[in-house]
């Protein structure tokens, strides 16, 4: 991570497929990682299966991009790496061990095995063993505050030679309430070796200052802020340079959201493109006048054309202010 400031596009399950990498990366994303990956799920999926054909689709235009693998089981870790790498398709692997869902975690899987440092470790090094591609780690603090493993995790990783930590501000049990313990991060920065990426509330600007400040972290992830608002890795960037903050306009905006459900349509076929497309456009509208009424329009859109409909109505009056 020779390069200061990098900015990172979080791996969000059902958010950071490929059309919002790419839009991430034209507003100067340095990395973008897919969505969660089932070893387990991968390893024994069919050939030519859909959900993993999506899972792991990957533009032209993406020059970094890593796949995020979860799961519990080393040797079955260690076959998905092999089967990752040999499909040529990402630049490193990065493996979940900070996933507090319900689901993930019941089966011992993503921050579960922040009470297992051991098995965490046999986990790491099944995927190391089994690919040429660089590999990472994501995690949490702890999984709750008896448990605050990520020092172990972390220092496993960095005898293993990964490439970097991710390291997000809080513990499993809080789940996204609270606010990211900053400081945490910065206090195992302050002992490791290994580069470390601080993750957690960087939704503006000024929060990508104060991470940065705070942590000391060799990159700044971004999750759930990106959603809806690709430029913050813009603006981000303009505020860590110590540069004006230029926002984007509301005509930016728009159009933008029309070639992320253009994307969403060639990349998921018109019914599902259109309604994942449908959280994505909550967030494009947020605060403009009427957002209420127009997400609950958005709500019942099932084609392309009837969201087109509805963003041209909204160009037009945006450019419309934006002239007066």
């Amino acid at each position: 991570m020779a390069k200061p400031d990098v900015l990172l596009l979080a791996p969000m399950a059902g958010v950071t497929d490929w059309p919002l990498r790419v839009l991430c990366y034209r507003m100067g994303a340095d990395y973008a990682c897919s969505e969660m990956v089932s070893a387990m799920g991968f390893t024994h999926a069919k050939t030519n299966n859909e959900t993993y054909r999506m899972l792991l689709g990957v533009h032209p235009e993406e020059k970094n991009t890593a796949c995020q693998l979860f799961g519990s089981d080393p040797a079955v870790m260690g076959e998905a790496a092999a089967k990752l790498t040999e499909l040529g398709r990402f630049t490193m692997l990065d493996i979940n061990m900070g996933c507090p869902a319900r689901k993930v975690v019941g089966g011992g899987d993503g921050s579960a095995l922040l009470l297992d440092p051991d098995k965490a470790y046999r986990v790491m090094e099944a995927v190391k063993n089994n690919t040429s591609l660089p590999v990472t780690l994501k995690t949490r603090l702890g999984f709750d505050q008896d448990s605050m493993n990520a020092l172990r995790l972390c220092e496993a990783a960095q005898s293993l030679g990964f490439a970097w930590v991710t390291v997000h501000g809080r513990t499993r049990q809080q789940q996204y309430s609270g606010q990211a313990d900053y400081a945490a991060i910065g206090s195992l920065k302050a002992r490791l070796s290994i580069p470390v990426v601080a993750n957690g509330d960087l939704f503006t600007p000024e929060d990508a200052l104060r991470m940065k400040r705070e942590t000391g972290a060799d990159g700044l992830m971004i999750g759930r802020g990106a959603m809806g608002n690709p430029w913050l890795f813009r603006t981000a960037r303009q505020a860590l340079e110590g540069k004006p903050v230029v926002r984007e306009t509301l005509s930016e905006r728009i159009e933008t959201a029309m070639q992320h459900a253009e994307w969403m349509v060639e990349a998921k076929g018109e019914r599902m493109g259109i309604v994942e497309m449908r959280k994505h456009l909550g967030h494009y509208i947020s605060g403009l006048r009427g957002a209420a009424s127009i997400r609950r329009e958005v709500n019942f859109m099932l084609t392309l054309s009837q969201m087109r409909g509805l963003l041209d109505r909204l160009l037009e009056a945006a450019q419309q202010e934006e002239m007066a």
